[in-house]
């Protein structure tokens, strides 16, 4: 008798457990259902720069346009508003290659945005990003993995981002690929176009007013060419102009980059150079090596 009053005791006390149990999932899946989506945007740098400096001016080459990248992101985080309309944005990552992983001054700025993180691969003797996609892969999964985002926007081309597609979605999150218009054949690689769960190419009226094309005077090359010390001492001229208006902190950032400039950077020191010179220095490595050393000489000397 007594083993058959505590199983029917039991029972009641089991019965309550279940109902606790169960009233306390239904009030997690409520407060679940409560909570907003959440997506991020990844950006590939690289590929933006050359997909739309190919689309809008016709070359690949950073050093012959500008790219209004803060307005481009802000384009990037209307749209993915637009598309994710009950989704909240969680930040907007933005890839991109320096030397040594120094940010340039274009970096810093666009790392001083809002909702913006900037992670930086290396760059190679030749200009190529190195580690790029392992940081876009490391990024997607850990945040698909805590749940973090339900939505990821690709924005690149890379066949070696497969692999962060598939791990991002191993965790339930949806990976939606965005491209820019290639004006002949595609700009990303089919694998990926088939592992996405969406794709979405933005043209060429979208990019259009986030790109300008950097205007270059062409000068004669009948003259002579003008003597090294000349050109170090036109470097020199520049960088005193260009300390003078960009001041000291630009300088200290500017720095740890030595002997390398960032692209903005030599380009706006080759085009003022040749317009004082009044002569070409394209097809001149010397040269150009030399207004480097002159602009880094005077520089150097006022740290």
């Amino acid at each position: 008798m007594n083993h058959a009053d505590t199983r029917t005791d039991e029972g009641p006390d089991i019965r309550e457990q279940l109902d606790r149990t169960n009233a306390l999932l239904q009030r997690v899946l409520a407060e679940v259902s409560k909570t907003p989506s959440t997506h991020a945007i990844f950006v590939d740098a690289g590929y933006v720069y050359a997909a739309a400096g190919l689309l809008v001016t016709g070359t690949e080459d950073r050093r012959s346009f500008d790219l209004d990248a803060e307005g481009l992101i802000e384009a990037f985080i209307d749209k993915a508003r637009t598309i994710f309309a009950d989704s909240r944005l969680l930040r907007v990552y933005w890839y991109d290659g320096a030397r040594r992983r120094i940010h340039t001054v274009e970096q810093q700025s666009i790392a001083e945005l809002p909702d913006v993180k900037v992670r930086l691969g290396n760059l190679n003797a030749n200009n190529q990003q190195k580690g790029v996609d392992s940081l876009i892969r490391t990024d997607l999964e850990s945040l698909a993995r805590h749940r973090a985002i339900s939505d990821a926007a690709l924005v690149g081309g890379d066949e070696d981002l497969v692999s962060a597609v598939e791990a991002a979605q191993g965790y339930g999150a949806r990976v939606h690929l965005w491209g820019i218009e290639a004006g002949e054949g595609r700009n990303q690689a089919e694998p990926l176009l088939w592992e996405v769960d969406s794709q979405r190419t933005f043209d060429l009226d979208f990019c259009r007013p986030y790109v300008t094309r950097r205007s270059v005077t062409m000068y004669e090359d009948d003259s002579p060419a003008p003597a090294r010390d000349d050109v170090r001492f036109v470097g020199a001229q520049i960088a005193a102009s260009w300390l003078t208006s960009r001041g000291r902190d630009a300088l200290a950032d500017l720095l740890p980059g030595h002997p390398y400039l960032p692209g903005s950077v030599d380009q706006d020191l080759l085009v003022e150079a040749e317009r004082l010179l009044q002569h070409s220095l394209r097809g001149h490595a010397h040269l150009r090596r030399a207004l480097r050393d002159g602009f880094w000489q005077h520089l150097q000397a006022q740290y």
